[in-house]
């Protein structure tokens, strides 16, 4: 039981921890987020350090060390994001006619350089473990990116529930473009799909020929596709994951406050699709912030 639970129990505290850190840290006044950017891409070589070397140790240390270090990177993206320095060239609020095309496009327009950055590191990561013994670290980004997309894109398409508790005020014009409504057959494909890896991740880690310092990693990266599976529920029940984070949440800096919304943004006039806040980097997008959302 300690060969599964060990990992999975790390896994999880990682996950709670980072993410409140990062809410925490992001809620702070606008006067000191120049500071933490700073603070936290110094930090950044260091956790790249760590992918690396975790590649080179196919061992317990080594599957600890790659998580842990695809974490750091993730949190990096993630205040960066949260903080407003890499989000995209749009910073309006969703027009009020706009639908279909123009509607995606002006979305994707809030939050395209913080998707390239990812998928530029995603492919970096797994370039650099290419030939590695240990690829935990890799597989670990992975997770989260792709995790984080597929909640983006259900958030857009529209959920029955969506939290507005870890909104900044310098991102609120992103709420305008997401939807409250039934879930979409997205849902559905996305959560099969990670179901079915998350079997398979199971299956590998109980196999009598895995190593143990392999199964940890499995039980490291599966766990986080666990959360993030959960997560993806998260958006569909009607559980306020909020309380998790409780402590980590402080009063919102109004020093520079947000625009008011426009009427009916993100849906026609009339429309009986509700459009609610819904942070881009909450943990129903991210987890992930390194999520676990926000994360990042």
């Amino acid at each position: 039981m300690e060969t599964y639970g060990v990992p999975a129990l790390f896994a999880v505290l990682v996950w709670w921890w980072s993410t409140g850190a990062i809410l925490w840290l992001v809620s702070m006044p606008r006067r000191y987020h120049p500071a933490l950017f700073v603070g936290g891409t110094l930090l950044l070589p260091m956790a790249v350090w760590g992918v690396v070397t975790s590649g080179a140790n196919a061992n317990m240390f080594g599957a600890y060390l790659g998580f842990a270090a695809a974490i750091g990177v993730w949190a990096w993206h993630e205040m960066a994001f949260l903080l407003g320095y890499v989000t995209g060239p749009n910073t309006e609020h969703c027009p009020a006619d706009a639908r279909g095309w123009r509607r995606f496009r002006a979305a994707t327009r809030t939050v395209i350089y913080h998707e390239i950055a990812l998928a530029v590191t995603a492919a970096a990561l797994v370039w650099l473990l290419w030939d590695s013994p240990n690829q935990v670290a890799a597989w670990t980004f992975l997770v989260l990116w792709i995790m984080r997309l597929s909640a983006k894109l259900n958030v857009y398409f529209g959920v029955p529930n969506m939290a507005e508790e870890f909104l900044q005020p310098h991102l609120a014009y992103m709420s305008s473009y997401f939807r409250k409504r039934p879930v979409t057959p997205l849902f559905s494909v996305a959560v099969t799909a990670a179901t079915a890896v998350a079997v398979l991740v199971v299956l590998r880690m109980i196999d009598s020929a895995t190593p143990m310092w392999e199964t940890a990693a499995l039980g490291l990266a599966g766990t986080l596709l666990l959360l993030a599976i959960i997560e993806h529920w998260f958006l569909v029940l009607p559980v306020r994951e909020a309380i998790l984070w409780r402590w980590a949440q402080r009063k919102a800096d109004t020093s520079r406050p947000a625009s008011a919304p426009r009427p009916h943004q993100g849906s026609a006039p009339n429309s009986e699709v509700s459009v609610k806040c819904m942070p881009a980097g909450s943990p129903q997008t991210a987890l992930l912030r390194p999520t676990a959302s926000t994360a990042s």
